[in-house]
């Protein structure tokens, strides 16, 4: 069976590839790097809808048609970059397995997730707005990330139905995703509780509360 191409401007294992087909060589790779980190920059300030191609060529010192060569558009490149965030986010899958019996499982995991969002909240807003206007692209890259999240904490849902602790009337996916959802909100938003004297630390230790009582029925 043949290689399925690879998207315009993606990478194919360790090879990038340029956005008429070509293998992109060190120094290329170097510079669609530059690419991908302006974007990111300018998503703070920037909605994806005002980001123009020359604004980003214009951040790292190159011309428009440099940026055509990595990428078709703004949206391909930002496209890149929530890859690149659900590339970060899915080793703390791991942090789901095993006994979720102590508090601090759960609080271990919701602050590895919002360190995540921390690092990229810009490009992780652009992708969850997108996602939930209807973008088919942003909203696969959204669910994939998720979904081992969802499972994992569905199956603890499970778990603790079996044993009981849990009414058995809840849907363990529904739960999963509600609490995916909390999570995800308070992590794009944290910072602007903190006017209100609530720092990131209660963030986390609220947001492992309603986790651990959810999934595992704690009172």
């Amino acid at each position: 069976m043949s290689e399925e191409p690879a998207p315009d401007g993606a990478e194919r294992n360790d090879v990038v590839i340029a956005s008429d087909g070509r293998t992109v060589g060190r120094r290329g790779t170097a510079t669609r790097r530059r690419m991908l980190d302006a974007t990111a920059t300018l998503l703070v300030s920037q909605p994806l809808r005002d980001l123009r191609v020359v604004d980003i060529a214009r951040e790292v010192g190159a011309s428009p048609a440099t940026f055509y060569q990595y990428f078709r558009d703004v949206e391909e490149a930002v496209l890149v970059l929530a890859a690149e965030c659900g590339e970060a986010m899915a080793p703390l899958a791991d942090l789901l397995r095993g006994d979720w019996a102590e508090l601090e499982a759960a609080r271990s995991f919701v602050d590895a997730f919002i360190a995540v969002w921390d690092q990229h909240t810009a490009v992780l807003r652009v992708r969850n707005l997108a996602a939930q206007e209807g973008e088919p692209r942003f909203r696969d890259l959204r669910r994939s990330a998720n979904r081992p999240f969802v499972d994992g904490l569905a199956e603890h849902v499970r778990a603790s139905q079996r044993n009981g602790r849990v009414d058995s009337a809840l849907s363990p996916i529904a739960t999963a995703a509600a609490l995916m959802s909390l999570l995800e909100r308070m992590a794009a938003f944290h910072v602007e509780l903190e006017s209100m004297g609530v720092g990131r630390d209660d963030v986390v230790t609220t947001c492992a509360h309603i986790v651990h009582q959810t999934i595992d029925g704690v009172g």
